[in-house]
């Protein structure tokens, strides 16, 4: 009987540890963050994720897949549609050295641009199908630029010195050489189904009319309503952008969308709130901090757990409201730059309600949501620089603020 009653008592400690434990899991679990849940709200068609790999393109991948939206809104082409990027970078990189020799190499002669170089180029030279010019003639079965930057600086700058105290007649043909050695040579005539085209016929029965598009930005030290250049490097075009107060800047992007446009998207993505894992966000850390006044939420958490805690990254929380006068700041003290060119085509929302933008990137299938990024509204508030519009896609009022027919 004393056994029994010994193994009873064992039994009956056991049922109680073993519950407690289960409830204190449970409740370790459900503390743990739900994390983000997306919904679409409206979702425009766009062509299949691509990598600009080690080229510094995206300006090119970016525009383009703006253009193939274009295209598939207007139905002369399904999604399948595939252009060539590196057509565009040929000419534009060949158009770029031009200028920076007349200007005696007082020009940014770096590899990145910006979107206006793109609806230039198709509106001078046309566009070709990727598969006519993949721009991979140099042993890569992915864009590796580094060696072909190098070389195309050092060719232009040893042109800026004019060596001969002349200009000869044949260093054009050299770069060209070069980036047909690189990127291949620009096809002359090439066939799709069936029928011959060249790159400005090609471009024609695509159905786009580089006049309707527009570049639109948002800063104080010009006035609203009217053109400017961005004054950033890139901008070697000096490419004019129409200047709107952020709100309408923002509402011009909500009408696109509920409209069935996308737009290509320049921004600063040197943010610590613009992560590798699909996410473009303002977090207040400050504000996050200071919730967790009383102690108890920092308690037991590592140094990474804070981190993710303070700057949203495993859960939705309060971002900085961010005002027209924060932006330029930020644009003032170079901490807004154009680091990259994207392509937002949707609008989600996440389980509180918060509206991000859908963005498609040009790094292929990277992150959480294989190639696509969500920018809050704070984030695009934030670290817009320009985007690409059909000028079509702006509400009737912000078009006649602008003067445009």
């Amino acid at each position: 009987m004393k056994l029994l009653k010994t193994i009873a008592t064992f039994a009956l400690a056991a049922a109680v540890i073993v519950p407690a434990n289960a409830q204190k899991k449970g409740k370790k679990e459900a503390e743990k963050p739900e994390g983000y849940v997306f919904t679409t709200v409206k979702e425009n068609p766009v062509t299949s994720i691509k990598n600009q790999s080690r080229s510094s393109t995206c300006w090119s991948f970016s525009a383009i897949s703006f253009l193939e939206s274009e295209i598939i809104k207007k139905g002369a082409a399904d999604t399948s549609i595939d252009l060539s990027e590196m057509f565009i970078v040929s000419n534009a990189y060949a158009d770029k050295a031009e200028k920076f020799v007349r200007l005696d190499g007082n020009l940014n002669f770096g590899p990145g641009s910006d979107f206006g170089d793109v609806i230039d180029v198709w509106k001078t030279y046309g566009i070709v199908p990727e598969s006519e010019m993949k721009g991979l003639n140099y042993g890569e079965k992915i864009h590796t630029h580094n060696e072909f930057d190098a070389v195309t600086r050092a060719y232009v700058d040893a042109v800026v010195t004019n060596p001969n105290k002349k200009l000869s007649t044949a260093w054009k043909k050299g770069f060209r050489g070069i980036e047909a050695a690189y990127l291949g040579e620009i096809p002359e005539k090439f066939v799709v189904d069936g029928k011959e085209y060249t790159p400005k016929s090609y471009a024609e029965s695509l159905q786009i009319d580089p006049n309707d598009y527009i570049s639109l930005t948002s800063f104080t030290h010009h006035p609203f309503y009217t053109q400017f250049a961005i004054e950033v490097p890139d901008n070697w075009r000096w490419t004019l952008s129409y200047n709107l107060p952020i709100d309408e800047l923002i509402q011009v992007m909500d009408y696109a969308i509920e409209q069935g446009y996308t737009f290509a998207w320049g921004s600063d993505v040197s943010e610590k709130g613009f992560t590798r894992n699909g996410l473009c966000i303002v977090p207040d850390v400050e504000a996050n901090e200071r919730s967790g006044s009383d102690q108890d939420r920092w308690l037991g958490v590592s140094k990474e757990e804070k981190q993710a805690m303070l700057y949203n990254l495993n859960a939705p929380g309060k971002e900085k409201e961010i005002t027209q006068e924060m932006r330029q700041v930020e644009y003032d003290n170079k901490l807004t730059t154009d680091d990259h060119g994207m392509h937002i085509y949707g609008i989600a929302k996440d389980q509180n309600g918060t509206k991000y933008y859908m963005v498609k990137n040009s790094w292929g299938a990277a992150g959480k949501y294989k190639g696509v990024w969500y920018a809050s509204e704070a984030f695009v508030r934030y670290k817009t620089m320009n985007i690409l519009i059909n000028k079509n896609a702006l509400p009737k009022e912000i078009k006649a603020k602008l003067g445009i027919n």
